[in-house]
């Protein structure tokens, strides 16, 4: 593996009345690498994002990163399992949110990349649009847009396609790899998918049930890059059922 551009060192995050979410982390992720992240709910999966992020304080442990991805001042952006977008704004307008709460002379800077990433995920005709005119899939392309804006290090995706159907679910999948191919960008991938894990990752880490800890990580090696069609092989099989495997010793039940 690549150089970490970051590392949980024993990460324990406990919150007040008792409940330990996660108890000794421990997992380094490589500059580059697509890192999907499974395990049942209230595992301590999206409490991860949110100690990356800072959102969370550490009750033990810490989260180390490269000095390089520290020094940038986009280095992380997120998407959530909403696309929390403002319903009175335009799309373009909820993509330069970020730039637009720093003024309007970031605004105007990045109004030209805002325009390019709608261009790359197929909103271009729709820039002018509202939240409610669109659908659920078009919805959550402005959101990945908006945290692609300042072109962060490392991209958090907590559950991004969990509410959407399954076309709409197999089309943004495939548009998320042909982004990651395109840039290569770090990315920790939340997902109750065993298939969607395997069908977009480097490796997938399987967490226990709460308190969250590394179950198994399973380095996927299918090649690159990678289509639908994947799914259908062998490969991608034993892969699934090796995942299904570690979370039914755990008396897991997650989504096939």
């Amino acid at each position: 593996m690549h150089e970490p551009v970051m590392s949980f060192d024993h990460v324990s995050k406990h919150y007040r009345g008792g409940t330990v979410a996660v108890e000794d982390f421990h997992l380094d992720i490589a500059d580059g690498e697509f890192v999907s992240i499974v395990g049942p709910s209230g595992c301590g999966k999206s409490t991860l994002l949110k100690l990356i992020m800072g959102l969370e304080p550490l009750t033990g442990g810490r989260i180390e990163y490269r000095a390089q991805a520290r020094k940038e001042s986009a280095m992380t952006g997120m998407v959530f399992q909403q696309p929390l977008l403002l319903p009175w704004n335009t799309v373009l307008d909820n993509v330069l949110v970020p730039s637009t709460l720093q003024g309007r002379a970031q605004r105007r800077r990045d109004e030209g990349r805002a325009r390019e990433l709608l261009d790359m995920l197929g909103l271009t005709d729709f820039a002018g649009s509202h939240p409610y005119e669109l659908s659920g899939g078009m919805q959550q392309r402005v959101g990945i847009a908006r945290a692609l804006l300042h072109d962060p290090r490392i991209l958090l995706m907590d559950e991004p396609f969990g509410a959407l159907d399954a076309m709409t679910r197999d089309q943004l999948t495939l548009d998320l790899l042909e982004i990651w191919e395109r840039d290569r960008k770090t990315v920790v991938f939340i997902t109750h998918s065993i298939s969607e894990a395997v069908l977009l990752s480097d490796r997938v880490v399987v967490m226990t049930p709460r308190p969250g800890r590394v179950g198994d990580v399973v380095d996927i090696t299918l090649p690159r890059p990678r289509t639908l069609d994947v799914v259908s092989t062998a490969a991608f099989g034993e892969y699934t059922r090796r995942i299904r495997s570690v979370l039914d010793n755990a008396e897991v039940v997650t989504a096939p």
